[in-house]
């Protein structure tokens, strides 16, 4: 990762800005600036979890521009005078299902999705819950300050099963459930609509992107290793490859799919 300089301008904007309040620690402008500087200047529509006193939300302004379409949730009545700003506020619990589904229902899906809401477990798993599939299938959810995945007030502690943090690790697996010989870890939403799962100190972000199952690719004609020999395949095996491997190499030659 690059070392943050006044160029980031998140950060630039943060170290400027004597408005609204913003809190945020440092390294987090350089993983925003990391997946979020391709949606510059387009209409993006975004979503933030936790309002509070709306500076991040000027500073979303600022970095994608007016065409951005900025959307934010919170708890506190009060953060419903930052639609004098121009920006779409709904005020309710990220904890509350029913208040997150009939949000959902009256938008569309949103190109970012970013969790700065409450921390608890509950709030952070819930609204992963509830919103993740409502992220466009090349879009970005993050949940930030996961810190508190190991902090005891918030229900957190250091592997405690519950936590976000050990939550989203079982997403981990999920990406590779293609590969499975198990059926109690099979292929579900989360490995057809996710790309990858980065982590960053008290960050997560997942990638979406519709995926298909992986295919696996093979070129070149001599091998000189005996690879039957090493896997113990057996004879009908070995010829079953061998047909496979010669009947690719004839389509190929004639210009036809596989």
């Amino acid at each position: 990762m690059q070392a943050m300089t006044n160029e980031n301008d998140l950060l630039r904007f943060f170290l400027n800005h004597k408005e609204n309040k913003i809190l945020k620690w440092r390294h987090y402008f350089d993983v925003y600036d990391r997946y979020f500087s391709k949606y510059r200047g387009l209409p993006v529509r975004i979503l933030e979890i936790g309002v509070f006193d709306g500076g991040s939300l000027h500073m979303w302004r600022d970095y994608f521009g007016t065409d951005a379409q900025i959307f934010g949730i919170d708890i506190l009545p009060e953060c419903k005078k930052l639609e004098d700003d121009g920006f779409h506020i709904s005020i309710g619990s990220q904890t509350d299902r029913s208040f997150l589904r009939a949000f959902l229902a009256s938008t569309e899906p949103f190109d970012i999705i970013l969790d700065d809401g409450g921390h608890t477990m509950r709030q952070q798993i819930t609204t992963f819950q509830e919103l993740y599939k409502h992220v466009k299938p090349d879009g970005l959810y993050l949940c930030e300050d996961m810190h508190t995945s190991y902090w005891s007030k918030y229900g957190g502690g250091i592997r405690r099963p519950g936590t976000f943090m050990e939550y989203s690790k079982k997403m981990v697996d999920q990406l590779n459930a293609w590969h499975s010989e198990q059926s109690r870890f099979h292929v579900d939403q989360i490995t057809k609509t996710t790309y990858s799962v980065h982590y960053y100190d008290s960050i997560v972000v997942f990638e979406k992107r519709l995926m298909n199952p992986p295919e696996k690719m093979e070129t070149g004609e001599y091998s000189i290793v005996d690879y039957d020999r090493m896997t113990n395949r057996s004879l009908g095996q070995r010829i079953q490859g061998r047909l496979y491997m010669m009947a690719s190499q004839v389509l190929r030659l004639l210009h036809l799919p596989e």
